[in-house]
């Protein structure tokens, strides 16, 4: 079946085939998720214990240790990484990126489901996959002149469940915010008058307040639920719990209840945070949206919503939103959908311009649409959103998809300029250009092919990437072989004459073929200076290499920064508190700041009572002066007057493009010796920060904060009959806190904390002031039973694989490339580590290093697999050589724009540079495929080049417009993401622009000098 034939002459099969493409797309570009990244699982499963009261060491040896070794085992297993802290540890675990992660996650569950937990652990481990896809996109504030209990139970009982309606909505939380608890706070002094101890408190809850199924009681008649009720009701209730041991026995004199002895309240956990909104009290409330939905629409919906409810709050309260990652992600989408406009219209003005017909503009602007909307059907069905890799790939392909339609139609006109029907143009003009578009669609494909065997999670991202512009390549082959000749041979019908615009083009392109027909001529006759002049400007373009700074992403204004503070590391959070109200007094002065939000103490992004984390709105970037650098710097020069802290300030680039610390600086040390390990880092540091490399250098490893350390006396404890456990339960209860059962409120269950009134333990000389009983009933001061020392100790530890491990982050000092720094500091290491250490990038560092290694490698096996494609299309070893030959000047051209401009070479400039290897092809291939066709007539390679080139002069000249044009929308200075695009379209423009004049004349020159080495004679066979 000859499909070309069969759309020409059955025109509603084609015109059909164009319908399809386009409803069946525009259906699916409906349904089609929105998200800032592509929704890919992250292979990594993080596991949270609680032990509270447990030392870091503690943490380490028992729970870390039984939980690392049975983990070890598990198939795929890449990194093990485990934080031993205060009461708490967290293992996150690095599977291989092929590993089915949900798969992984139900081993990691069995796997640990038989280690017995240490008695002080009251949970279970928490074990959830770690994905940015599942992380907050949005952080609601609700601020009110209120106690934060207050807030926090009017949150969960109802602002949490109707944010959870929303649509699109995944989980809805408070963000590390105390939960809830009956607080028993108990009279130390109250407890020794009437001779009791902590310890008969403890048991008098743990016998009193207890309920447990009665089952059910059957006759012959009925069956009926018996049910036993042993809990308190209410708080009063609870309160007047009667205390009816001392000791373990009885007491007979005297009534008492728990109320005499302590306060009961319906309060909170231990508050170890702290948040405030515009100088009030505040809780936060995590959105995070379900897989695979609109990112957009749930960020439209969630603020219309926030609106909704604010006007209907109580009086006092009040819900803003503090932070909104959807905003961003809505801003490049809308930049991006209308740069692919631009481009779309941009590429018709040029084959307008070009060819002078609006009949022939128009057939190519039918293209875009059936191409492109064709590819939303692809995109629906293989799961993808529509996201920044995505949607760079429609923008980018746009001039792509229209070079075969141009390439088509110059043809098909030039064929009808010598007297052909409408009808035998349209077959002649595409049966001829046939060759050189399937080997030219096929030659692009090949290069985003090999993205499949790209490593790690950028190897996902730009799968999708790939796939996306193969699909729509793919499209525009079947397009241009048949839509586009059907609808020539139905347009050429109504232009039988070419108008004057069209003959004057006709004229200067046939003046522009003679004069480029003639430079070719002389060129030849200089053959191999031209080719040594060629070769030497891609020789000396390479060693730009040096001077274009290389980075992971480039920095982004967003309008969103981060800033992190950390006081003294004995800092109590009231102290911390104190110091972030200065911050607050600073963020107030500057006006490029529109909101900030003071997040202070742990269970959030900070992890301890002297640490802050401050989110900072800015003033969207087209109402201020200052880029979001140096908004940054000056928020930097401002807080540094703050005595007794320290900051980092970062952006927020790289969110979601990695696991791990986004610091544009992040590496560890690991080593068998702490101290060693520390020295190495702080001397790395140093010197990084001396050469004016980095900037805000911090590390992991926190020594000083202070430990009071209890050890018991043995001996006494023995002759004074006072067991170990009535001690530990004792010290436990009164300085950490115990949970001892749960109390039922407003149709919930919540926890009953017991523990000493607040300010009772101040000093280690308070914890000698509590009394335990001994065997024989009497009281023992704990002054007699154990020694109290206090002294310094690390904060946290971290362990890679099993070994001790430092981590250092920071930002990188202005005008200084990231690669160059970090390829800095693994210098530096290696000079100054001692064997046994070693140097290892982490997060977004790991990802700038994997990414360029796995995109060099991509592109040469992208490469490779053009060249085998041409191969065997030209059945010739060394016409693909030719072909090829138009690459390294297409990276001339993308590395001299990107150092002119002083842009980086980073993530989105490599994609320009693959998607360039794809454009510089398809110029080299119409010269070769259509001087290949002339030497049927003409043996001469030289005479044959002379004669095809200057014919093939217009559509090339076509396409590289298109190109180039179609990627200045991308430069627009507007809209968030403007610094990835305009990297990624100065790689393509000037890519196209150099590759473009060599093709020229560089790829003849090359196809000449082949040619003596072509087999003499074709290949016969007689069957």
């Amino acid at each position: 079946m000859n499909i070309i034939k069969t759309s020409i002459t059955r025109p509603v099969f084609a015109w059909i085939l164009m319908s399809a493409l386009i409803i069946f797309g525009g259906i699916s570009f409906l349904r089609l998720g929105i998200s800032q990244m592509p929704d890919v699982d992250f292979p990594i499963i993080s596991i949270s214990l609680s032990y509270e009261g447990a030392s870091p060491e503690i943490v380490e040896s028992d729970l870390i240790d039984p939980f690392e070794e049975r983990l070890l085992s598990l198939e795929g297993l890449k990194e093990l990484k485990s934080t031993a802290r205060q009461g708490s540890a967290n293992i996150q675990i690095e599977f291989d990126i092929n590993r089915n992660v949900d798969v992984a996650l139900q081993e990691v569950q069995a796997a640990i489901s038989q280690i017995r937990l240490p008695t002080g652990v009251l949970d279970n481990p928490i074990v959830r996959k770690q994905n940015p896809e599942e992380e907050p996109l949005m952080f609601i504030g609700i601020i009110a002149d209120k106690p934060i209990r207050e807030i926090s139970n009017y949150a969960n009982d109802f602002i949490i469940d109707q944010l959870q309606t929303v649509e699109g909505a995944g989980d809805v939380s408070i963000a590390g915010f105390s939960n809830r608890n009956l607080r028993v706070w108990i009279d130390q002094n109250k407890l020794k008058s009437a001779d009791l101890t902590i310890t008969d408190i403890l048991d008098s809850i743990q016998q009193q307040h207890v309920e447990r199924s009665a089952g059910f009681i059957t006759n012959k008649e009925i069956e009926l639920n018996a049910r036993q009720y042993g809990e308190a009701q209410n708080i009063e209730e609870f309160a007047n719990l009667p205390i009816l041991r001392r000791g373990g026995s009885i007491i007979y004199n005297q009534k008492y209840k728990l109320k005499d002895f302590a306060r009961i309240e319906d309060g909170l956990s231990d508050i170890r945070r702290v948040a405030r909104i515009d100088g009030q009290n505040a809780i936060s409330v995590a959105i995070r949206k379900q897989r695979g939905s609109n990112e957009v629409s749930l960020g439209q919906a969630m603020r219309q919503k926030v609106k909704e409810l604010q006007s209907r709050l109580p009086n006092g309260y009040n819900m803003k939103i503090i932070v909104d990652y959807t905003k961003s992600t809505e801003a490049t989408v809308k930049s991006t959908q209308m740069k692919l406009l631009y481009a779309g219209l941009v590429t018709i003005l040029i084959v307008f311009i070009f060819l002078g017909s609006f009949a022939s503009a128009f057939n190519v602007f039918l293209s875009i649409p059936t191409s492109i909307i064709g590819t939303f059907f692809i995109m629906y069905f293989a799961g993808f959103t529509m996201n920044l890799f995505t949607l760079l790939a429609l923008a980018l392909v746009i001039s792509i998809v229209v070079d075969d339609a141009i390439m088509v139609l110059e043809n098909i006109i030039r064929h009808y300029r010598m007297k052909k029907s409408p009808t035998q143009a349209a077959y002649d003009g595409t049966q001829e250009v046939l060759g050189a578009a399937v080997a030219s669609t096929l030659a692009v494909v090949a290069v985003f092919a090999p993205v499949i065997f790209m490593e790690g999670i950028i190897g996902k991202f730009f799968l999708q990437f790939g796939i996306v512009m193969s699909a729509a390549v793919l499209l525009s082959l079947v397009e241009s072989m048949t839509i586009t000749p059907m609808r020539a041979s139905q347009f050429l019908k109504f232009s039988a004459k070419p108008n004057r615009y069209e003959e004057w083009l006709d004229h200067q392109f046939e003046s522009l073929s003679h004069a480029y027909k003639r430079s070719l001529v002389h060129v030849f006759k200089h053959r191999w200076i031209s080719l040594s002049i060629g070769i030497l400007i891609f020789l000396v373009s390479l060693s730009l290499f040096k001077f274009v700074k290389r980075e992971f992403v480039p920095p982004q204004d967003q309008n969103f920064v981060v800033m992190t503070m950390q006081a003294s590391l004995d800092s109590a959070l009231d102290s911390t508190v104190d110091k972030a109200l200065e911050v607050e007094k600073v963020l107030k002065t500057i006006p490029e700041i529109e909101g900030y939000f003071l997040n202070v103490g742990s269970g959030g992004p900070s992890s301890g009572s002297n640490q802050a984390f401050i989110p900072i709105t800015l003033v969207d970037s087209q109402k201020r002066k200052l880029n979001h650098l140096q908004v940054m710097e000056k928020i930097r020069k401002e807080v540094s007057t703050i005595q007794g802290a320290k900051f980092q300030l970062r952006d927020v680039s790289t969110r979601n493009l990695s696991s791990g610390r986004t610091f544009p600086v992040a590496f560890n040390l690991r080593g068998p010796d702490y101290t060693v390990l520390s020295e190495k880092a702080a001397e790395i540091s140093k010197r990084l920060e001396d050469a004016k490399l980095g900037q805000d250098l911090d590390t992991d490893y926190k020594k000083g904060i202070r430990e009071i350390r209890i050890y018991p006396r043995r001996e006494w404890l023995a002759m004074n009959g006072v067991s170990m456990e009535s001690v530990t339960r004792t010290i436990n209860t009164a300085v950490a806190g115990s949970r001892e059962g749960q109390f039922t409120q407003d149709g919930r269950r919540y926890d009953i904390r017991v523990k000493l009134e607040q300010g009772t333990i101040q000093t280690k000389e308070d914890i000698k002031k509590i009394f335990v009983r001994n065997i024989t009933g009497n009281l023992i001061s704990l002054a007699n039973l154990v020694d109290v020392e206090e002294m310094p100790v690390i904060q946290s530890i971290t362990r890679i694989n099993r070994q001790r491990s430092i981590s250092v982050f920071g930002g990188i000092a202005p005008g200084q490339s990231q690669g160059k720094v970090l390829g800095e500091a693994k210098k530096i290491a290696d000079e100054v580590l001692p064997p046994g250490y070693t140097f290892n990038l982490e997060g977004s560092s790991a990802g700038f290093d994997e990414t360029f290694k796995s995109i060099y490698f991509a592109l040469i096996l992208g490469v490779l697999v053009a060249y085998m494609i041409l191969a065997v299309q030209y059945n010739s070893f060394l016409h693909p050589i030719a072909v090829l030959m138009a690459l390294p000047f297409g990276l001339s051209g993308a590395l001299l724009a990107l150092w002119m401009t002083g842009q980086s070479l980073n993530l989105f400039s490599l994609i320009g540079v693959i998607v360039l290897m794809g454009i510089a092809k398809k110029n080299s291939i119409m010269l070769v495929e259509f001087t290949n066709q002339v030497r049927e007539k003409i043996p001469s390679a030289r005479d044959a080049l002379i004669e095809a080139c200057p014919v093939r002069l217009r559509p090339i000249l076509m396409t590289s417009f298109a190109t180039i044009l179609a990627s200045l929308p991308l430069l627009l200075k507007t809209g968030i993401g403007k610094e990835t695009s305009s990297a990624l379209a100065l790689t393509v423009l000037g890519g196209t622009f150099v590759s473009t004049i060599f093709t020229l004349y560089v790829i003849p020159l090359i196809y000449e000098v082949l040619s003596p080495l072509e087999r003499s004679k074709k290949i016969e066979l007689d069957i």
